[in-house]
């Protein structure tokens, strides 16, 4: 499972089958300890969760439940739903007014994230588990984000693998469910998976991408147990993880994918206007409606251009910007053809950039980084880049993984910038730092939003200006290609679910606006068709960022300290941005201190 797809995970996974009806249980007294008991709350809700959602569990570093997939049968999602109902009702019997102010925004966003769950269930918002970027075709993923040290971190995957045909037969039952509703992803999207799951079915059983662990494994375990390890995997993968993606192709093909609808976009499926509105709310963390999001991205695309026409200016070219857009495709000075070398550029960079930091922050992560290729399977169809954090046990360090594959299409004029976003001062800095907040109930640790956070991705980028990374207009055009991208997602995600964009219309608009590769603009495009509403969250999240500094700088004057500013915004982790604003704001009105 990628970064992309693991900072979506929240509650409301774990809401399946929730229906916001009233729990007829008498509200509990509120307590005598009001601090000490929403905190005993939270941990106890915490714990549940990595119960209730094992793979989430083990991505952050809870090893309990290594062995386990969620259970998604009717009467487990029917418990968790009353579990969720009754947890809700406790919370709001906790009067936040007892509460101390750190404790009371703790109270504040658990309620909110478990009301959004609710809003979100009551939507369907499950029951489209499958695209070309996420579902069981993905699960291998977690993989690659898990230990392999010791016999029982072996043991516990063969235990996934043997569990696995139970997982699949009910992920098709939720897709079922979905179906019957009428809600399935477009057609576009679902013919993406099919590739996918004939990788699933190698002759070879060892040639599985559940079978990869082993293939390299500790000389601490002895070489006979080694054997005997590999044994009981191969056989689990023959036996139970290739028959279950058999049966779930057929599924696939023979029910599923010949229901999907030609229409792209949630607007034209049942409730489907409703659900992209909500997904809107959660993503931007703001009320502000699709029609006017959109404009906000027509109004950002025309500004990154009039940049882009400077950009072009200083790099000597008199060609319209069109023009210009062809030249640095096709400018042999940005392409890579090696993959190699490619990834070690990236990790040249990275250490470049690493010692500049300084001048930009007070506090870095005590946690390093590595910069890795994103697996071969799953690189065609993933982005340029994605950073996975540190695991909660301090096993795993943060992943900038980099897409090597077909980099002859990856210019190289966008490193900096994708560098930046990806690794320092963007999602390690941000992510890593949250982890690392002592005060912080785990719901927030290992939780976030995705305005915040990929707004704060989005905000490093325009950091490589005063870090002296943006001198060459080459490369400085790439930072504005960037940021392009991510106003583009804005107008491209709203047209398609909300304005009723076909997606040749989207993908045409991109290809007039930014400098990429077909394969790139294919695969941003679909990548809004798949998961509606996340790509929202990038500009919208960077524009408030600016926003806050620009009234920062100008209220404070000559007491204005970007170190300060940064401290202040990374300081709580990730927020909803209405509570960031009030943070900056309160720390305005305090002098910068």
């Amino acid at each position: 499972m990628n970064q992309r797809s693991l900072l979506s995970l929240s509650l409301a996974a774990l809401l399946t089958g929730l229906a916001p009806a009233a729990y007829a249980a008498p509200a509990p007294k509120p307590p005598v300890n009001v601090a000490r008991s929403l905190q005993a709350f939270l941990a106890a809700e915490w714990s549940w969760t990595m119960q209730q959602d094992p793979v989430w569990a083990s991505w952050v570093g809870d090893r309990r439940w290594n062995d386990k997939w969620q259970d998604l049968s009717p009467r487990a999602r029917a418990a968790r739903a009353a579990h969720q109902r009754a947890a809700l009702l406790r919370l709001r019997a906790i009067p936040k007014g007892g509460l101390p102010p750190a404790d009371r925004l703790n109270h504040e966003l658990y309620e909110r994230e478990l009301t959004l769950a609710l809003a979100g269930t009551a939507l369907h918002q499950d029951l489209m588990p499958l695209s070309h970027q996420n579902g069981l075709q993905t699960a291998h993923e977690l993989a690659d984000s898990l230990r392999f040290d010791t016999e029982k971190d072996f043991t516990d995957w063969i235990g996934r693998m043997r569990a696995f045909p139970r997982y699949a037969e009910q992920t098709m039952a939720v897709m079922e469910e979905g179906r019957k509703l009428g809600l399935l992803p477009p057609r576009v999207i679902l013919e993406r998976v099919k590739p996918q799951l004939a990788d699933h079915r190698p002759a070879d059983p060892t040639e599985s991408p559940f079978y990869a662990p082993f293939k390299k494994m500790p000389a601490a375990i002895p070489a006979a147990r080694q054997g005997a390890l590999r044994a009981e995997a191969e056989g689990a993968v023959k036996r139970l993880v290739i028959p279950a993606f058999e049966r779930f192709e057929r599924y696939f093909l023979e029910t599923y994918l010949p229901n999907a609808p030609e229409t792209p976009g949630l607007w034209h499926l049942p409730g489907g206007e409703q659900l992209y509105a909500h997904l809107a709310r959660s993503y931007t963390t703001t009320d502000t409606p699709p029609a006017r999001l959109h404009a906000l991205g027509l109004a950002e695309v025309a500004r990154i251009r009039g940049e882009m026409e400077g950009a072009k200016t200083r790099a000597g070219f008199t060609g319209t910007l069109e023009q210009f857009f062809a030249a640095v495709k096709a400018d042999p000075r940005f392409k890579r053809e090696d993959r190699q070398a490619y990834l070690a550029e990236y990790r040249a960079l990275a250490k470049r950039i690493d010692p500049l930091l300084l001048k930009l922050f007070r506090k870095q992560p005590r946690m390093p980084y590595g910069v890795e290729p994103i697996p071969d399977i799953s690189a065609p169809n993933a982005t340029a880049a994605y950073y996975v954090q540190p695991a909660a046990d301090g096993s795993r360090a943060g992943t900038f993984y980099v897409n090597t594959y077909k980099p002859e299409n990856r210019p190289a004029y966008e490193m900096v910038p994708l560098t930046l976003h990806e690794a320092v001062p963007g999602h390690h800095f941000q992510l890593a730092l949250q982890q690392e907040l002592g005060a912080l109930p785990d719901f927030r640790r290992h939780g976030g939003y995705t305005a915040y956070i990929e707004g704060w991705g989005l905000y490093a980028e325009s950091l490589g200006k005063e870090l002296g990374l943006y001198e060459d207009p080459y490369i400085w055009f790439g930072k504005l290609n960037m940021e392009m991208r991510r106003a583009l997602r804005v107008v491209l995600d709203t047209g398609l679910h909300a304005e009723k964009w076909d997606r040749q219309r989207a993908i045409d608009f991109f290809r007039a606006n930014a400098a990429k590769s077909e394969m790139e603009i294919v695969n941003e495009v679909d990548r809004y068709l798949g998961n509606p509403g996340q790509a929202l969250a990038y500009k919208i999240g960077e524009m408030k960022i600016q926003e806050l500094r620009t009234r920062a700088s100008q209220k404070l004057g000559d007491h204005f300290d970007i170190r300060a500013f940064h401290e202040i915004v990374l300081r709580d982790g990730a927020l909803p941005l209405d509570v960031l604003e009030k943070r900056v704001e309160a720390w305005i009105v305090a002098g910068g201190r």
